[in-house]
């Protein structure tokens, strides 16, 4: 099996709090299952395109999972120092990304990037 070329690691809060793991928690098994499977494969194929990566701007991009029950997740993740940074994970509710859901994870960038 080749290497993982960008490995995904959970962002952390100041207080040590990982939302992204947090979320993933609350998914029902077969629903998380899917959400960990479609990260592994951006995490072996990175670069990767449609359908289960896409670039949201300014340098986030979403993993985009179908879930069983016809519900659609998105983790947003940026790459940082090789790694691939699981910043906000949420249930899609809308076709278009709720800003709310991608300022969140543009915050967790910035404050990851500051700590350089």
């Amino acid at each position: 099996m080749s290497a993982k070329r960008v490995p995904a690691s959970f962002y952390k809060t100041e207080g040590n709090n990982e939302p992204v793991r947090e979320w993933l928690k609350q998914l029902e098994p077969l629903e998380r299952k899917t959400v960990g499977t479609d990260i592994k494969t951006v995490e072996y194929g990175w670069p990767i395109g449609m359908p289960t990566c896409r670039p949201m701007g300014k340098g986030l991009y979403e993993v985009r999972s179908n879930l069983p029950n016809g519900k659609i997740a998105r983790v947003l993740f940026c790459i940082f120092e090789n790694r691939m940074i699981l910043l906000h994970g949420f249930i899609k509710k809308t076709q278009k990304t709720p800003k709310k859901e991608l300022d969140l994870a543009l915050k967790r960038k910035s404050i990851l990037e500051a700590k350089r």
